[in-house]
């Protein structure tokens, strides 16, 4: 049924019970209007906010018995903050602009207790084909390891159900497999266009600061050739 600009209607989720979803997609939102939590949010154990612009997830709040939540495709960054979600066991959040895993995870664990289904792919933060050419299937299986060590309830994690293997190895491994960016090194720096390299002293690289040094030499020189040709020999010449 529609209302307004979302639908309303009644499905089967993976346990085989019914809810009631909304769907609230592709109306370029900023953040979810006060209307749809205020219509919906007694009643809906499914909503689906795809396709829109996203940036906070402050409307959240109205929808405080919610089973499953898809947040695709929208401007979801590392500062995205969750209300408490006891019920909520399916998450997606593919396409997004996350690139903090860690944070995310740790935020995840503490609103989200029954989370069981999550789905990151095309974010930054999920190592894969999705987001750069360079990863490759080691570097999406340590991500797999961590995030299970994180939030070790999960069933199925990027639409792939997790293996008892898996499982085994966040146990052992998990907590080491996180990857760690390098922070810039001070050759990096310096190389920066804002860093470029000049032979000159701080003091004399601006165009409009001139600077004369004067002083007294301790060297001085009597012979009777030049200063400059002192080292040259008749037979050179």
């Amino acid at each position: 049924m529609k209302n307004g600009n979302y639908f309303r209607k009644v499905s089967e989720n993976r346990r085989g019970n019914l809810l009631i979803g909304v769907s609230y997609i592709g109306q370029d939102c900023r953040e979810i209007p006060e209307s749809l939590g205020r219509d919906c949010g007694h009643f809906a154990k499914r909503l689906d906010l795809s396709f829109n612009l996203l940036r906070s997830l402050e409307g959240l709040r109205a929808f405080g018995g919610l089973e499953e939540l898809v947040l695709d495709n929208n401007l979801l960054g590392d500062g995205l903050a969750l209300p408490p979600l006891p019920r909520l066991h399916t998450l997606t959040l593919n396409k997004n602009q996350i690139t903090d895993v860690e944070r995310l995870l740790d935020h995840l664990a503490e609103v989200t207790p029954a989370l069981e289904y999550l789905s990151l792919l095309g974010n930054v933060a999920c190592p894969n084909e999705l987001v750069g050419l360079e990863k490759d299937e080691e570097d999406y299986r340590r991500y797999r390891c961590f995030v299970l060590h994180k939030l070790p309830k999960l069933k199925f994690l990027d639409a792939q159900k997790v293996t008892r293997e898996e499982r085994e190895e966040a146990l052992v491994r998990g907590a080491f497999m996180k990857v760690v960016k390098p922070k810039a090194s001070s050759e990096d720096v310096a190389a920066s266009p804002e860093h470029r390299y000049s032979p000159l002293p701080s003091a004399s690289r601006e165009l409009t600061s001139h600077r004369g040094v004067l002083g007294k030499c301790r060297y001085v020189y009597y012979g009777k050739n030049s200063e400059g040709n002192r080292f040259i020999r008749d037979e050179q010449l």
